[in-house]
């Protein structure tokens, strides 16, 4: 913990547990997200097959979200993270071991593994609902910012670590499918991690009782919640055409890039985008809330838009890295956001109804953008996925502009 007690001055125990295991969860993640396309692709699955694997892994996960975010205030917050931490462990050795793709879909429907940079897990509202116990109302966009960044770092060395397979099979004479199997094999112990940082979490990141919401249900802020609910349907649904692992397939081939390649390019635009995150407590101070989500975002999608326009690697790089450094700059307001405009009972139902909701329109364009890749090497969930999301931060902007906040 010397590392979160460093960069986390002033979070209590507690907070810099959850960061820690944001982190863990983080680097398997990473190496999941570009590790799985190569995987399905050394095996002979076409970009359509990859696309739909990665659709039915975010429905999945949005289905466990959903159900952890209604009944964890009942359950208890620390029992649903340390019981989702076995269901890690779980779903690295069934990968491991699944051979036909129906079975491949099957795990990944019911596993956790990740084909995506966000964090869409069921991890994710229990943890924002607990930071926001633990954490005073003005530090909250700070510590978020933290948390965030803490993830984003070991994600980055996570996608960096996949680079690793085609060396060891080049040396071991083991051929790359098998060296990934093991990998994911390893990568269930991520789990156990988890399960050890988890375990020593105390009373405080609890619900108080007398606070509780009949079943976890949303009361009075349901209204905002389906309303930010709506947009954030849409800015994911765009995100999701242009996954890392439906970005990994496109950069495969329409450039030829070796699985090394990539995992460095994914790795060295990660590594950007941590340091921008910082930016977001000051921005947010001086301009607000909305307004920094909105103004951050859009460049990044512009730049998304045009990188499939640009005629070499290079520039390519150059409009991927420019969108990467400027999208995560509103992660840490969009969630101080969510916990700030319900009431505390409200704050794991709301975290996790706006959280299913982008990863359930996150999961139903992989799909989609897997069957565009499949006509042409044009980068055309780039296109449309950019597109999108920069319809969703003009209307983020006309309808939430005068958002009152609870605290």
């Amino acid at each position: 913990m010397s590392a979160t007690n460093a960069l986390l001055p002033g979070v209590d125990a507690d907070g810099r547990r959850l960061v820690a295991t944001r982190a863990i969860r983080s680097l398997g993640d990473g190496f999941a997200s570009v590790a799985l396309a190569a995987y399905l692709s050394e095996r002979g699955f076409n970009a359509f097959e990859i696309g739909l694997l990665v659709t039915v892994a975010l429905f999945g996960k949005s289905v466990a979200t959903l159900i952890a975010g209604f009944v964890v205030d009942h359950f208890g917050r620390r029992r649903t993270l340390m019981a989702g931490s076995l269901l890690v462990s779980a779903s690295g050795v069934a990968f491991a071991l699944a051979e036909p793709y129906w079975l491949l879909l099957v795990v990944a429907f019911f596993g956790t593994m990740s084909p995506s940079a966000g964090d869409f897990s069921l991890f994710q509202p229990v943890e924002q609902a607990s930071l926001a116990t633990t954490t005073e109302t003005s530090r909250r966009t700070w510590v978020y910012a933290r948390y965030t960044l803490f993830g984003s770092l070991a994600f980055a060395f996570g996608s960096l670590a996949s680079g690793a397979a085609g060396p060891i099979a080049d040396a071991t004479g083991v051929d790359l499918p098998t060296v990934l199997r093991w990998a994911f094999a390893i990568y269930g112990l991520s789990g156990i991690a988890m399960l050890a940082t988890y375990h020593p979490l105390s009373p405080a990141v609890e619900l108080e009782t007398g606070n509780r919401a009949p079943r976890g249900r949303l009361r009075e802020s349901r209204g905002t919640v389906f309303r930010l609910s709506g947009l954030f349907a849409v800015d994911a649904f765009g995100g999701g055409l242009a996954v890392q692992a439906v970005m990994a397939v496109w950069l495969f081939e329409r450039f030829g890039l070796s699985l090394e390649e990539a995992a460095l390019i994914f790795f060295a635009a990660r590594m950007l985008s941590t340091f921008t995150l910082l930016l977001a407590p000051p921005i947010t101070a001086r301009i607000g809330i909305i307004e920094t989500m909105a103004y951050a975002h859009l460049p990044a999608n512009l730049a998304l838009m045009g990188a499939p326009l640009l005629p070499t690697l290079p520039l390519v790089l150059v409009a991927l890295f420019v969108r990467q450094a400027l999208s995560p700059i509103d992660i840490a307001p969009r969630t101080t956001l969510i916990v700030s405009v319900v009431s505390p009972e409200e704050r794991a139902p709301a975290a996790s109804v706006t959280n299913v909701v982008r990863t359930l329109s996150a999961a139903a364009s992989p799909a989609l953008g897997g069957a565009l890749l499949a006509v042409g090497p044009w980068g055309l969930p780039l296109l449309v996925g950019g597109a999108l999301k920069a319809g969703y931060d003009a209307a983020l902007l006309v309808v939430f502009r005068r958002v009152q906040l609870r605290d």
